[in-house]
């Protein structure tokens, strides 16, 4: 084996005008819930190590994880791997194996403490790691295991995403509902299903899902993200009803008409022209950066955090805001 790694020892409620969706109805190729997650983790020991490991292994990957009753990290190590796995709908299977029960066997395998997992895949173990390690980690050594293969609820969450891009928010939200209905512990989905229904402009029953959220999912990055997404749409509402190109005209006429350029900038935003937002929000910040108490900086804060970092748009418009705060 290679690159071992070595450590120490709820759904939101559906929109009453929606129909309840499973994940075909979202055209996501994927069996249904049953199917996909039946027989995925199993109990086994010695006598059936060979068909249940190795000869499995042949047709899909196999995680084994050696445990014990006594084992306090096995207890949280064991549900983790369990939803990991249930979450890679069949690309991935494991076992579980008692080593009080199998001492042989853990023997054979060189197993010093548990927890322990081995990856085996075409008869023989991959990779392996000990102890109870952080749930990304876990996630990037069943990546690893099962390469370019795409999980359904994968697929799903881009397919999602695509839609609310697209500006089908309705389709968006309906997909992310049906992920939501198979892991109902999907933080992305949580956030896209905030987003999606912030722009079909309900902000209450937005605002409602937040108030169900635990803290921790609450605190998520993308849950954040979703959050300025929401704060925006709520801004900008008001000002879709105003025709932009009043608002332009009047820009163009009097450039340092700073009132005039922020609406503009709300409306171009909520009209999905993000780019045209961020150049009329730079522009205010370079004329008068202090202006209705940092009003621009702070809207395009706003964006970037619903952008999210590694966009392309936040990046260049970071670099230019510093550039202008800063010169």
């Amino acid at each position: 084996m290679s690159d071992i790694i070595l450590g120490s020892g709820q759904t939101p409620s559906a929109n009453p005008n929606k129909p309840a969706l499973d994940m075909g109805t979202a055209n996501v190729t994927s069996p249904p819930a049953q199917t996909a997650t039946a027989n995925l983790v199993k109990d086994s020991d010695t006598n059936s190590f060979v068909q249940d490991v190795i000869e499995a292994s042949a047709h899909t990957p196999v995680i084994v994880d050696f445990w014990a009753p006594w084992c306090g990290p096995c207890k949280t190590l064991g549900p983790l791997l369990e939803k990991l796995v249930k979450r890679a709908g069949g690309l991935i299977k494991m076992v579980k194996i008692n080593v009080d029960e199998n001492q042989g066997l853990a023997g054979q395998l060189r197993v010093q403490s548990v927890p322990t997992v081995f990856a085996f895949k075409d008869g023989r173990p991959v990779d392996a790691f000990a102890g109870a390690l952080a749930e990304s980690q876990i996630q990037s050594f069943i990546d690893k295991l099962i390469g370019d293969a795409k999980p359904p609820i994968e697929a799903a969450l881009e397919q999602a995403q695509e839609a609310l891009k697209a500006g089908d928010a309705l389709a968006a939200e309906n997909m992310y509902t049906a992920v939501l209905s198979e892991d109902p512990t999907m933080v992305p989905a949580f956030a896209g299903i905030i987003r999606a229904i912030a722009a079909q402009g309900e902000f209450d029953r937005a605002r409602e899902m937040l108030t169900s959220l635990d803290a921790k999912t609450l605190a998520s990055s993308e849950v954040q993200q979703a959050i300025s997404a929401l704060e925006l749409a709520e801004e900008g509402a008001g000002t879709q009803q105003t025709d932009t190109t009043i608002l332009q005209a009047k820009v163009d006429k009097n450039p340092k008409d700073l009132e005039a350029r922020f609406a503009l900038a709300q409306s171009l935003f909520a009209l999905g022209q993000t780019e045209g937002a961020i150049n009329n929000l730079l522009e205010l910040v370079r004329i008068d950066r202090n202006w209705n108490d940092e009003a621009g900086r702070k809207q395009l804060v706003k964006i970037f955090n619903t952008l999210g970092p590694a966009d392309p748009l936040t990046v260049d418009a970071r670099k230019r805001l510093s550039a202008t705060l800063f010169s």
